[in-house]
Formats: structure tokens, sequence, C-alpha cells
């Protein structure tokens, strides 16, 4: 028989062995107390890949005496739902055993099939585990969330990690060692993953005694992982949490801060075409009148990956990141338009004052279409003093509120000067 993977063989048999979670498996933490009280209770473990969800998931079922039935939402449909519902209703008409039903993945059910295990859970049927990397709040029924308590698992630090190799290492690879920037190296490439952290370790292990070497160093560990040696989610959480940290380093104004999220991004393998599309919206969003330039930049800086591509278009994307951070800033123009759309999404349908309208025919010029206008370009300044653009009956509303930065200062202090020649002229006429 082949030979269990290296994470499997070092999986915990007790959750004393069980590696980082302080926060959950510490002295009078949650986890802690629920092994502790011996009255098992349905749960979603939320955590990134390799932090030891299946692990907590098993060792319970363990620690409560309990049949632990595990599925895979990604392998398994209705019918095994229903057949695992089956099972645990044999143990406990057979042995009365308490069941642990374990579903890995669990954000990979559709509503349907999440809804099928809620009466199971209220009859107490079983006790209910799912595991997920995504947010629960976004991808579990809400009617499941209910009955079951959100843990969230950390990555492993690389203190924790460290122990990790020291415990292959004595227990599964003797004679081996691993020279201190190798190891380093190792712990990187792991990103708080357990689970990859082994894998790594395992392979490198097998180059390591085809070669008859007896310890791991940098050489050897780059030759071996490569590109394996960088971890990047580009669709979970774990994605978005670094989207969301490059936007508010720009809109921080920290250049730095802006720059390390874009390159870790793309260092990590992030498309730099989607990246570029979220560079103009932060112009746009966080920067607006403020500066104009910024959305030239962040144009061009698009335009020229295009162009160029990899890995010289990625420099254009970094310079439009640092510009964009240092730029002043402003959402006036961002508030303006979501009061704007607010507003005329619940007001009724206002007809164009005739004044303003176009008169193309001599039958609408007769019907006074476009009498009256003032033709701004003939007026002093350039500006019709006192005229009126909203429609007839709606008072003059002020959602543009520009900011004491960067051009808007200068906008403002011009919109202040043109409301001044707009009083006046209403004084005139009364």
């Amino acid at each position: 028989m082949p030979q269990a993977p290296l994470a499997e063989r070092l999986r915990p048999q007790t959750i004393d062995e069980v590696v980082g979670q302080e926060h959950l498996l510490g002295p009078g933490k949650p986890l802690r107390l629920a092994f502790e009280s011996g009255e098992p209770h349905s749960m979603i473990l939320w955590g990134p890949p390799g932090v030891g969800k299946t692990t907590l998931a098993r060792l319970m079922a363990d620690g409560f005496n309990a049949e632990f039935i595990a599925l895979s939402a990604v392998l398994s449909g209705v019918k095994d739902i229903r057949e695992a519902v089956e099972r645990a209703r044999l143990i406990r008409s057979g042995s009365g055993r308490r069941t642990i039903l374990f579903v890995d993945e669990v954000h990979r059910f559709n509503k349907s099939q999440q809804d099928a295990f809620l009466p199971h859970v209220e009859s107490g049927l079983f006790t209910f585990i799912g595991a997920t990397t995504e947010n629960p709040s976004f991808e579990v029924n809400n009617a499941l969330l209910s009955r079951a308590a959100v843990y969230v698992l950390k990555p492993l630090d690389n203190g924790n990690l460290d122990t990790l190799v020291n415990r292959a290492l004595e227990r599964e690879l003797d004679g081996l060692t691993v020279s201190a920037e190798a190891r380093t190296l190792l712990l990187m490439s792991a990103d708080g993953d357990a689970r990859r952290l082994l894998n790594n370790l395992e392979i490198v292990a097998q180059a390591a005694r085809a070669k008859n070497e007896e310890e791991i160093g940098v050489a050897l560990l780059k030759e071996t992982l490569g590109d394996a040696m960088r971890r990047f989610d580009n669709k979970g959480d774990h994605f978005y949490d670094q989207i969301s940290a490059l936007h508010k380093s720009v809109r921080g104004s920290s250049p730095d801060a802006a720059l390390y999220w874009l390159t870790r991004m793309l260092d990590g393998g992030a498309d730099p075409r989607y990246l570029a599309r979220r560079i103009v919206r932060m112009a746009w969003e966080d920067i607006g009148l403020a500066d104009p330039r910024a959305v030239q930049i962040a144009n061009d800086a698009a335009s020229t990956y295009e162009r160029l591509g990899s890995p010289e278009g990625e420099l254009a994307l970094a310079q439009a990141v640092i510009y964009l951070a240092v730029a002043a800033k402003s959402n006036a123009g961002y508030v303006a338009y979501n009061q704007a759309r607010a507003f005329v999404k619940q007001d009724k349908s206002r007809e164009v004052p005739v004044h303003l309208r176009n008169a193309p025919t001599r039958l609408m010029k007769e019907l006074g279409y476009g009498h009256e206008y003032r033709y701004a370009h003939d007026e002093p300044n350039a500006y019709a003093a006192g005229e009126t653009y909203f429609p007839d009956g709606m008072s003059p509303r002020q959602w543009y509120k520009p900011t004491p930065y960067g051009l808007e200062k200068k906008i403002g202090e011009k919109l202040d000067w043109l409301a001044e020649l707009d009083k006046k002229a209403r004084n005139n006429k009364t």
C-alpha cells in the first residue's frame, strides 16, 4: 500500500497536539470549553486552507465518542446527503451513539442542499460541523447559520509552522536537517497553511534523499519547488481583502503601503488587467476633481500595460498607484452622484422647463420652446446670474460640495462666487 502523505501522518491525535488556534483552543476558550463539556454543538469552522478545520472535526468526534460521517460538498450530491442521514438514523437506533456530520467546503452546496440538513439538525439526529474557506455570511444559508456557532480559524504564524517542521523532522524525516535560510523560505512558502508546508517539505525531502543529501538548503528548495513557493488566492476572501488593502492604502495617501499591496498581488499571480481596472476606479472614486490628472494617469497606465504586457507594463501600474496615493483626495463627485441617483429613484418624473427645451422647428418655437432662454456666453462673466436649470417646482439642490483640497479648492471658490452673483441678480429683481 502507498504511504499516506506526510500531512496525514502528522495529523494530531489529541487536542493538545493541535498547533495554532490558541484563541479557540487555549484555556477557557470556546472550543476548549466545548471539548471539556462533553456536549457537542453544531458549528461552522471558517478559515483558510490548512489551518485545522478537518482535524478539529475529527477530534471532536473522538472527544465526544461520536460516529464521524464526512461529506465533501465538492464531490457529494443530494443522494450522498440522504445516505448520510440514513446512516445516522441506523447508528442512533443501533448503538445509540451520537453522530457528527462533517461537511467540508460547505459553501459549495446550493441552498436546497444546505436546507436538507436543517430538520435533522433541529431534531438532534446529528451534530452538524461545516468547514468553509469563504465568508459564511454570504455563502451559508441564514437558516443553517442561525443554528450553528461560527468559529474563525486563523492562518498559522511562523512559530506554529516552525513547530510543525520540527515535528516532521523528529517523527517522520529522521536524518534530515533544514538550513536556517531554507527554513525561512519554507515557512514563507506555506503562507500560514500547515498542509502546504508539510507537502512542500515532503517533496523537498524526497529530492534530498534521491541526491543522498542530509541537509535541505536554499538551492535544493528553489530547484524542487520553483513557482510552487508562491500562493495566491485569486477568488476567495484573501483576494478581496488584498484589493481592499490596496484601495484603502491609496485612499489613505500611503504610497509605500499601496505599492506593497500592488506588488504582493502581482507577485502572487493576480491579473494585472483586473488591477488596472481597479486603479482607474480608485482615481474616480477617491480623487475625482481634486486632481483630474489622476484619472488620465490611471487610464494611461492601463493602456501601457495592454501595449507592453508583463513585466514592463507593471511599472506603469506601480507609478499610477504611487501618484494616486500622493494626489489630493476628494469623494465629493462620488457622493454627489450617489445622492442625485437616490433622489431621482424616489422622485416623480418632472417635465423639462419650457425655456430649456430645444426648438428646432417653427411649431416648437410657437409653443414657446426655448423662449427667454439666456445664452450664457452673451451674459457678463459668461454666466446667466439668477437663472435656474432645475425643473419647475423643484427647489435647487446642492449635491456636489467641493472639498478644500487640490483643484476642488478652486472649484469651490468659483461656485461660491457664482452663488453670490445669483444672490445679487435675484435681489435686483425684487
